[in-house]
């Protein structure tokens, strides 16, 4: 350690001690402390300035990735902290609940919405408090930052129309199994993505997806969709694992699902056709019909059960249903 910083650092722990220290014993504590000191090479805050936040974040997106998180993830929290870091110029450890406000204030005025300064919260919360349980940084600046207040709507699902209008105008039989693969199993399209030919017990009717932290669980298709999913697979010449391919012989990804969905849409004239509406749909009927929220959650991989109520919309009928029932 240079010899001026060690004389500043010893000036402040003198002007620290000395309100507090009888003067006969100043004396003896700071020669105490310049031995110890002695023994260290500490490097001034100053020259690991530029070093310290991105350490810190490849640390955190390290021991996530081995966490399990998914590649995906991983990118979307480290966009989202770094462009903070970019804008305010400074360092994870200087980072105040100031900062924080600023930058969000800055964000609406952006016209960022509710929704996605809300999400970004998140993310900053998990950076910053997996850091001071990791014992990397004193104090966490999110604990003074108040959940993003967002208006509670419900997302419609399709109706039964809408589903029958969608399956009547599927351009093959392998869009047709697509479509009832997402109604049947309330997959992710991600999921779907990885699920392989091997995935599917079609004795069973069941089968397994590799869900979001890479955890595996069952899903359950009903006995239309192994049909179609029968007839898809008997067309196919191909030696290819994957359940679903394009024209070309290759994996179906996920903006191939969603390009398919569009080009139905379309077709078919029904609006929001993507696939998370189908694994909403898919939720919000097996809770409309009686199906336990807890069944529910593990069914579709939900490991809290706020997370599935955010789906349910009950009807006025069932509502009434259940009145009726316990009013008496």
């Amino acid at each position: 350690m240079p010899e001026k910083d060690k004389v500043l650092l010893m000036n402040k722990v003198e002007g620290t001690l000395k309100p507090r220290m009888f003067a006969n014993l100043l004396e003896e504590a700071v020669d105490e402390i310049q031995d110890h000191l002695n023994e260290f090479d500490v490097q001034h805050i100053g020259e690991t300035a530029e070093k310290d936040h991105d350490d810190l974040l490849d640390t955190y997106i390290d021991a996530k990735r081995i966490a399990g998180l998914s590649e995906l993830t991983l990118v979307s929290y480290h966009y989202e902290i770094s462009r903070l870091m970019k804008h305010l110029n400074l360092m994870t450890h200087q980072i105040t609940p100031y900062h924080i406000r600023d930058y969000f204030a800055y964000m609406k005025t952006r016209g960022v919405s509710d929704v996605t300064v809300e999400n970004i919260r998140q993310k900053f919360s998990a950076y910053f408090g997996w850091l001071e349980k990791s014992k990397l940084i004193r104090v966490n600046p999110m604990m003074e930052i108040e959940k993003i207040r967002i208006p509670k709507t419900v997302k419609p699902m399709f109706s039964n129309p809408d589903i029958t209008i969608l399956k009547q105008n599927c351009f093959s039989v392998r869009d047709n199994a697509i479509i009832n693969l997402l109604l049947s199993s309330g997959c992710r399209i991600g999921e779907v993505v990885r699920l392989n030919r091997t995935d599917i017990n079609f004795e069973a009717g069941e089968g397994k997806v590799l869900g979001k932290g890479n955890k595996e669980r069952p899903i359950f298709v009903d006995d239309v969709t192994l049909l179609f999913l029968k007839e898809y697979l008997a067309t196919r010449t191909d030696d290819n694992e994957a359940l679903f391919i394009n024209r070309y012989g290759n994996r179906l990804h996920a903006g191939g699902y969603r390009e398919i969905l569009r080009k139905l849409a379309e077709k078919a004239d029904v609006k929001k056709v993507h696939p998370h509406r189908f694994r909403r749909t898919f939720i919000t009927r097996m809770l409309n019909r009686g199906m336990p929220i807890q069944e529910v959650a593990l069914l579709v991989g939900h490991e809290s059960l706020n997370t599935t109520m955010k789906y349910y919309s009950a009807s006025k009928a069932r509502i009434k249903s259940s009145y009726q029932r316990y009013i008496d």
